[in-house]
């Protein structure tokens, strides 16, 4: 059981301003494995003041102490990987293998990363007769979701501290342990006092009240495109930055001269990884109609073959969802789609069988869905694939792109009119014949997926202004 009743608030863990708990629930057991203590806005304004106190030094501190700080970061997060893996296996259901092989890891990445791009970043530029200067921005709000917890939080805390910028993070309040061994990470590497505040609560009782805050000077999120809608509203009276990368649906285009065994069989496993929580799974899979049938054969074949299971469990594919707020959800539109008429090929409704405890899913695949149903319109967050025929390619085109949201679309087929395709799409990131993601390249989405990018220089860029000197060549 684990016990974080503190904030992380100007170097120090601290009593909040009240006394309010929070048992935070194993979604496997539907049993507490851990506690937290909820903030208001007292304790925001707490972390935010101390957070814009250490601005004016930490924002004037070398390249040389950064990578020093973020190298000590980088250490201490080495030695608790199993400790993260635990405690996100736990908190959201991640098989431990995947918690162990992807999640864990995925935070330490994002710091190497933040010390590549730091390394060899121009903050200065000679334009005819002047001067540009990129300068941290301030202090940043982060708040991030609970289905890549430790990810999300790194992909925006490196950057930041890397760009000489002050921080308070606000963790998902369903899955905020492993922010808090992240906290006594931070702690460990002796990061300066008020660099990095933490301060766990939920969107209306602390989301709201740093969004909002005259002394933050900038917004990350991550979540749903309706909470990014609500944080952006917040965030428009005091003219901050807001960074967002929100939800998704997106397409994973089969082409008619691609391996059509392989292409499904890793749309599928890609699609139900981390149990469909993920914002760029290639939930909706566009093949050829005139190999619909085969197609729905090989996708069912793959889906019958993935497990669920309990997360420690030896042989598990895919843990529980989140929450029964998140199963309730997903439940009902599985229900939509069989009330629509999609064909459902594996799963449906209720749990697999002998998990009648926890917030276990059937790994569910429709077929003969068309692009008007619910199920292909709406981001269900669970594992849960829709199979959609296209005549063309420029068909296959127009479907994938007829969604407002837009952060990530997959082709498979031949290399150049894989291309030619990718160039057609509306999408922040497109992966050809299952090339994976690049910690080194933008992350982020079009339309209602977001605005602005995370990951590599383009994510870097977003915790800086941009200064113009007129007539001043030299620095």
């Amino acid at each position: 059981m684990y016990e974080y009743t503190n904030f992380y608030i100007n170097g120090q863990w601290v009593l909040p301003e009240q006394e309010q708990t929070l048992e935070v629930l194993n979604p496997a057991t539907e049993q507490p494995m851990g506690v937290v203590s909820m903030g208001t806005k007292a304790d925001v304004d707490k972390a935010v003041a101390a957070a814009k106190a250490a601005f004016p030094a930490w924002s004037q501190t070398s390249r040389a102490q950064r990578i020093s700080y973020l190298e000590a970061i980088i250490q201490a997060y080495q030695l608790r990987l199993d400790d993260i893996a635990a405690a996100i296996s736990q908190e959201m259901g991640a098989p431990m293998w995947l918690a162990t092989a992807a999640h864990a890891p995925t935070g330490l990445g994002h710091f190497v990363q933040a010390l590549e791009v730091l390394q060899q970043y121009e903050f200065e530029a000679v334009r005819g007769q002047h001067r540009l200067r990129k300068e941290p921005i301030g202090v940043c709000g982060l708040i991030t979701p609970w289905n890549w917890p430790i990810n999300q939080i790194a992909c925006k805390v490196a950057p930041a501290i890397a760009a000489g910028c002050t921080m308070v993070l606000k963790p998902s309040e369903v899955a905020p342990i492993d922010a808090m061994i992240f906290a006594e990470i931070i702690h460990q590497a002796g990061l300066p006092a008020g660099v990095f505040n933490l301060v766990n609560g939920d969107g209306t009782g602390v989301g709201a009240a740093l969004t909002g805050h005259p002394d933050v000077d900038m917004v990350s999120f991550t979540g749903s495109t309706r909470a990014g809608v609500a944080i952006a509203k917040n965030a428009a009276d005091t003219v901050k930055r807001v960074a967002q990368e929100l939800g998704g649906k997106s397409a994973n285009i089969i082409l008619d001269d691609a391996n059509l065994e392989s292409a499904i069989v890793g749309g599928v496993n890609s699609c139900f990884m981390n149990s469909g929580q993920s914002c760029n799974a290639p939930t909706r899979m566009l093949v050829p109609a005139s190999k619909l049938a085969e197609a729905t054969a090989i996708a069912k074949a793959a889906g019958e073959a993935v497990v669920a299971g309990m997360p420690e469990a030896e042989g598990t594919n895919i843990g529980p969802v989140v929450s029964e707020v998140q199963f309730n959800k997903i439940q009902a539109l599985i229900q939509q789609g069989i009330d629509e008429g999609a064909e459902l090929v594996v799963g449906g409704t209720g749990k697999p069988a002998g998990l009648e405890t926890g917030y276990f899913v059937k790994p569910t695949i429709f077929s003969h869905v068309n692009n008007q149903m619910t199920i292909a319109r709406e981001e269900i967050f669970g594992p849960v694939l829709c199979i959609l025929p296209y005549a063309d390619e420029d068909d296959a085109i127009a479907i994938a792109n007829d969604t407002p949201y837009g952060l990530s679309a997959y082709v498979s087929g031949s290399q150049d009119r894989a291309v030619r395709v990718a160039n057609l799409l509306r999408a922040g990131n497109v992966h050809i014949n299952g090339a994976g993601v690049d910690f080194s390249c933008p992350f982020g989405g079009y339309k209602q997926s977001g605005n602005g990018r995370e990951w590599g220089k383009e994510g870097f860029d977003e915790y800086l202004e941009v200064k113009a000197i007129l007539g001043c060549q030299s620095a």
